[in-house]
């Protein structure tokens, strides 16, 4: 466990004027310097960034200045998952409303593939543009990028995906990871960069007048937009992304876009809208278009100003969702089985698998889950008509983009970042590649890597067990990828009841004198505790009921007491 030290608890308590229990998380969390911490305490937009600090993004603001300023056709080009989808329904929406003649294209995952194409760029410069911006790909589009030059297009690429061992020859490259950027925030999501390029154009059209006669548009109302690509694509909450997280759920609870209300409604959300609202209820409807057939539905759904139109949409993105929950229990089901009969006296340290039976839209969420169960770096393939298109997943300690560069010579094409990447192969080279990546984990993967850690924040005693306290701990929030909910150890609790429900989760009662408080082991049914006394690591939640309000206990773990 971190435990800070007590005087320094004490003073950036006192610097920032917070309860000793938030100071000693964030100094266990290793933010100990008063301005960040306070920044992270109280995020303001006016702490963003300047966006003129990423290279590329004067050349990139002056060409489309000069795309408005001469009527030139700007098209975006998309990507299909929620980063990609929100990134190119933020940047449509706001052209538009800058005056920009503006349409977007987003490719087709089974018959385009990821990213910028010949045929599709091809098909965006027939249809006139002369100005294209990528967002969320690009970054190793070289020869996408030559092709532009000879169409006639200048290509602006944003992206945040890692590059390669060149950058494309493009108009304008935004980047924070190109070499020679020296922009301090290296992870932002796709949609994130958008919102900067957003911010840059803005400030530039008000220099030049441009709404000295027409109304300037208001970017934050596009944060809800950046809220969802941020949370979906599991970038970490923190830096700015946190400010963009902070301001867009607020967009989002308060929004009277249809598109978005209609996402709401069918998603069962009414009240204030929280990150986990995002991550599991309203992205994997935006995200189900574009894993099983058209993303551009989702477009459609956040730039519709039609409530009956929007409202359609949002139906049709949701009995996707369900059809895509539905393919991907049957996955899950059959990627497990082949990996738990994997002999454990091989001692892997990878799991690499393929199937003609599987969606190629859809492994990319079960290589997480496999990630979860076995905590080995995954890749699943789906094969069809003699090709491999997969999504691998990895664990903490083991670079993923790194290890796929040393397996290039297997690949046909590869992209992503450390955690989450994607490859296309020859059907008849997954072996070879197989061998190749077990190779590469199990030179770089120890044993004790191999073993899950849960990092605990602070401990608690039985006391602290309120309401109260998790109401302040709501200070550190929003939470997800780089900002988890605060994991707290309280020690010696006597187990007063304990049950199984539905057959999968342990409820318990726990007491400590005349205080009880609920638990809950959501998955831990196998573990139902002999002794009577426990000492658990969980997160505080609170329980919302016929208007009552109590405090629930989420189980990472426990130990028995003697």
């Amino acid at each position: 466990m971190r435990e800070a030290d007590a005087g320094e608890v004490a003073a950036l308590g006192r610097t920032l004027s917070i309860d000793p229990l938030v100071a000693r998380i964030l100094l266990n969390r290793g933010i100990s310097d008063p301005v960040a911490a306070g920044r992270f305490v109280n995020p303001l937009l006016s702490g963003m960034r300047d966006p003129f600090l990423l290279l590329g993004m004067e050349q990139a603001v002056e060409r489309l200045c000069r795309a408005l300023a001469d009527g030139e056709r700007v098209c975006i080009f998309g990507d299909y998952d929620v980063d990609g989808v929100t990134a190119t329904a933020l940047l449509t929406e706001a052209f538009r409303d800058f005056g920009f003649d503006c349409f977007y294209h987003i490719p087709n995952r089974m018959e385009d593939g990821y990213g910028l194409s010949a045929d599709g760029l091809r098909a965006v410069a027939g249809r006139g543009a002369a100005v294209v911006v990528s967002v969320d790909c690009g970054i190793t589009a070289c020869d996408e990028a030559l092709l532009c030059a000879e169409l006639g297009v200048d290509l602006i690429i944003t992206d945040h995906h890692t590059p390669g061992k060149a950058i494309p020859a493009a108009r304008a490259v935004i980047n924070p990871l190109q070499p020679g950027c020296t922009f301090p925030f290296k992870q932002p999501a796709g949609v994130g960069l958008a919102f900067y390029l957003l911010v840059a154009l803005r400030s530039r059209l008000r220099q030049y007048g441009r709404f000295d006669r027409t109304p300037e548009p208001d970017l934050k109302r596009g944060l809800q937009y950046v809220a969802l690509g941020t949370i979906a694509d599991i970038v970490p909450l923190v830096d700015d992304n946190r400010l963009f997280v902070t301001y867009g759920l607020r967009e989002l609870t308060g929004s009277r876009h249809c598109g978005i209300d209609a996402l709401k409604r069918v998603s069962g959300i009414a009240g204030e809208v929280s990150s986990g609202d995002v991550g599991f209820r309203l992205a994997p409807r935006l995200n189900a278009a574009g894993r099983l057939d058209d993303a551009t539905r989702a477009v459609e759904l956040l730039l519709s100003r039609e409530r009956d139109q929007a409202l359609l949409l949002a139906a049709e993105l949701d009995a996707g969702n369900a059809e895509r929950q539905a393919i991907e229990r049957d996955i899950l089901a059959d990627a497990q089985q082949r990996a738990e009969a994997i002999p454990p006296e091989t001692a892997r340290r990878s799991i690499v698998l393929a199937s003609e039976e599987w969606h190629a839209g859809v492994i990319g969420i079960v290589a997480s889950r496999l990630v979860e169960r076995f905590h080995l770096p995954t890749v699943l393939i789906a094969l069809r008509d003699g090709d491999g298109k997969g999504s691998a997943r990895s664990i903490p300690r083991f670079d993923l983009y790194d290890a796929l560069c040393a397996c290039a010579p297997t690949l046909r094409k590869f992209g992503g970042h450390r955690y989450a990447a994607g490859v296309a192969l020859e059907g008849n080279a997954v072996d070879e590649f197989a061998r190749q990546f077990e190779r590469v984990a199990a030179d770089r993967l120890e044993a004790d890597d191999l073993i899950p850690e849960l990092l605990i924040d602070a401990e608690l005693f039985p006391d602290d067990l309120t309401p109260d306290v998790a109401d302040l701990l709501l200070q550190l929030g929003p939470y997800g990828a780089g900002n988890p909910e605060p994991t707290l150890l309280v020690r010696d609790l006597r187990i007063a009841d304990k049950r199984v429900l539905k057959e999968k989760h342990l409820k318990m009662v726990l007491v400590s004198g005349t205080r009880r408080v609920d638990a809950i082991g959501f998955d831990m049914a196998d573990r139902i505790p002999q002794a009577d006394r426990i000492d658990c690591v969980c997160t505080l939640q609170m329980n919302e009921w016929n208007g009552r309000r109590s405090l629930q206990l989420r189980l990472r773990d426990f130990n028995e007491v003697d």
